[in-house]
């Protein structure tokens, strides 16, 4: 039992550590080099020489956890195992040759343009299908095969920082590396698919750029064969064709990829401007990132036929292999691309609700004035909703058709409280919270920090003048109706035993402030599918459409239809929010007990 329990240990540590175990220890680079350098076998499968590769430049990377040495320290040791590995092998001839022509053939093998135009940038056409296929990679192995050379590629570097340590590699290890892995048949090879990856890119590109979400964007008039992308597509095909040494085509190729980029910054700005979508932003995101690949790849292509064999030839490959590196990294989590997706809608979520805000914000003692008698609408019609659940609860219904009607409750309450310009208390931060946000873009300067802190102050009062307007109403006006149905009935709205119950829940040291916690979670959901709704009315031109719907326009009338498209436009998010925080507070308790 000890020896079996001793054998799973060491499987663990070898799973867990992989092959980096073996190079804990880097006093002496002659032994390890040695052994690794002898396991180069040329005419082995190409799994195993992909392996093979992988194990050195883990024995070039690795680095312990726990080390005096700061980042750039490491840095320099790295360097120093490149040229320790490169002066062994040029002390053992025999040896060299065999890592050349294992390092050859398996670069030779390498088929397809895959490495250029797939790794690290967005290849799915849609968002959500994109999400799919990163969560995948994420938790299923990789696998290694002589068409998938990106993955080779992310194996042998699988950290971000090996951009950096790559980049500093001086021109004479740059020169050496070059002549170790390559020769005139895979130079001629890679530039080949260099070219093929160009005309894929700007084949995507195209296809994307003359789409109709595109172009309802930019000029929908302007002729198909005249827009920039088009254009692109003709310019990459001449460069293509033409010498190396032209500089007509190469000029004339860069200029259209920036036109292109900059027709991406105007889609920006149309959907700052009438809604965000996020399938539309992810497309632009990998665009962008598909047209500054062009442009590193014509640096390199340019670069390569005007100086072959060449340290600044060498220097334009490492520039993109570090830049490969780099977006691998920065493009292949989830984390990342559900961030730069959603950063836009977000960004116009927030401007939208503080803009909603504003309004419920008093700045001077009229609005002060204004806030209070506000809430006490608010109050009012809050006691007509406590009253409401008290009915509620004594029907004794089933928990679903409860939480049903107690949704209903209190989303009536709310939308009423609404359309009487009455404010709640409990909702006033989710409301007022983006307009203080907005405010958080300029705290670096004085000036900032104090438009911060008296935002803050009249935030606070507006808050105060909304507690204290719901108490002052809502107090009262249950007195009065509690007094009214015991005259009328003779009995109390609650029994004795539920009224002692009820003040026994609002203990602080029960589960009242769990309650209230949750509360805010809720509110705080409610506000995104408030931002969501006016966004998703916006993108979609409602407005536009309600105000020229034929049956709505020959019902209502096309100015009264007008008006009541743009009221419809301003209060979207407010009837969405109060709603969803309705069937939210009504069916929360109910979904809970069910679980």
């Amino acid at each position: 039992m000890k020896f079996l329990f001793l054998k799973m240990r060491v499987i663990w540590r070898r799973f867990r550590h992989g092959l980096q175990a073996r190079y804990e220890h880097h006093g002496e680079h002659g032994p390890q080099l040695e052994v690794l350098m002898r396991r180069a076998d040329p005419d082995s499968a190409w799994h195993d020489r992909a392996n093979w590769m992988i194990d050195v430049a883990e024995w070039v990377r690795h680095q312990p956890k726990v080390s005096l040495l700061d980042a750039e320290g490491w840095r320099r040791v790295k360097h120093q195992r490149v040229r320790a590995m490169l002066d062994w092998l040029d002390v053992h001839r025999d040896i060299r040759r065999q890592v050349q022509g294992c390092l050859q053939k398996t670069l030779r093998e390498a088929s397809g343009p895959e490495l250029f135009s797939v790794t690290g940038l967005p290849h799915e056409p849609a968002f959500f299908t994109e999400l799919t296929e990163r969560a995948f990679k994420m938790v299923l192995p990789r696998h290694l095969s002589p068409s998938e050379l990106p993955t080779l590629f992310a194996a042998m570097f699988p950290d971000p920082d090996d951009a950096e340590w790559l980049l500093e590699l001086d021109q004479e290890l740059q020169e050496r590396l070059w002549k170790l892995a390559a020769d005139d048949g895979i130079s001629h090879t890679y530039w080949q698919q260099i070219e093929e990856a160009l005309t894929y890119l700007t084949t995507v590109v195209v296809a994307d750029g003359i789409s109709p979400a595109f172009r309802q964007r930019l000029d929908p008039k302007i002729p198909l064969q005249a827009t920039p992308f088009m254009a692109l597509r003709r310019e990459m095909e001449a460069y293509l064709r033409a010498s190396p040494h032209d500089e007509g085509p190469l000029r004339s190729a860069r200029m259209l990829i920036a036109v292109c980029q900059a027709q991406t910054d105007r889609i920006y700005a149309h959907l700052d401007e009438y809604g965000v979508s996020v399938s539309l932003v992810y497309r632009i995101e990998r665009m962008r990132a598909q047209l500054t690949r062009m442009g590193r790849l014509i640096d390199v292509r340019s670069a390569t036929w005007r100086e072959p064999k060449t340290g600044r030839g060498a220097g334009r490959v490492q520039l993109l292999l570090a830049d490969l590196i780099a977006a691998h990294h920065s493009r292949s989590s989830v984390r990342s691309l559900v961030r730069r997706s959603f950063a836009l809608l977000a960004r116009k979520m927030v401007e939208r609700s503080a803009d909603h805000g504003e309004h419920y914000i008093a700045r001077d003692s009229a609005g002060y004035r204004a806030m209070l008698k506000a809430a006490c609408i608010g109050g009012l019609v809050t006691a007509f909703t406590v009253l409401g659940k008290i009915a509620l609860a004594r029907l004794g219904l089933a928990h679903f058709f409860e939480g049903v009607f107690a949704s209903i409750n209190y989303a009536f309450s709310f939308l009423v409280i609404a359309a009487l310009g009455g404010v709640l208390a409990t909702k006033q931060p989710a409301v007022t919270a983006p307009a203080l946000a907005a405010k958080m873009g300029e705290l670096d300067t004085v000036d900032g920090l104090r438009a911060l802190i008296g935002e803050t102050a009249m935030l606070l009062r507006s808050q105060a003048a909304a507690i204290f307007g719901n108490l002052i109403a809502v107090i009262p006006t249950m007195l009065l109706i509690t007094a009214g149905f015991l005259l009328a009935s003779g009995t109390t709205l609650m029994t004795p035993e539920k009224a002692r119950a009820a003040l026994h829940s609002l203990s602080l040291v029960g589960p009242a402030p769990l309650y209230a916690a949750l509360t805010g979670i809720l509110l705080w959901l409610s506000s995104l599918a408030a931002g969501f709704a006016d966004n998703w009315f916006a993108l979609r031109r409602l407005r536009e459409a309600l105000a020229h719907q034929r049956r709505l326009v020959h019902a209502l009338g096309a100015a009264r239809a007008a008006r009541w498209a743009i009221w419809l436009e301003r209060h979207v998010a407010t009837i969405v929010g109060n709603v969803s925080l309705g069937v939210l507070l009504g069916m929360g308790p109910v979904v809970a007990e069910f679980f």
